[in-house]
């Protein structure tokens, strides 16, 4: 399902590292997010309660430009 607060993500199972780009336009990189929390971010009816549940302020993450 689309989000209203999540334009799009992408997972490095390498780095362990999910790249999120909020609909605002904002990109941050969540870091230490491990495969299967980005799996089940992925497959999450409501991809922004999934994010604020288990991702936000669970994770340390930098802001991308």
């Amino acid at each position: 399902m689309p989000s209203s607060v999540i334009r799009k993500f992408d997972y490095d199972p390498q780095a362990h590292k999910l790249a999120v780009t909020f609909v605002s336009g904002k990109r941050y990189a969540y870091l230490g997010v491990p495969e299967d929390v980005a799996q089940d971010f992925r497959k999450a009816f409501s991809k922004g309660e999934f994010f604020n549940d288990a991702i936000r302020d669970h994770y340390p993450f930098e802001r991308l430009r």
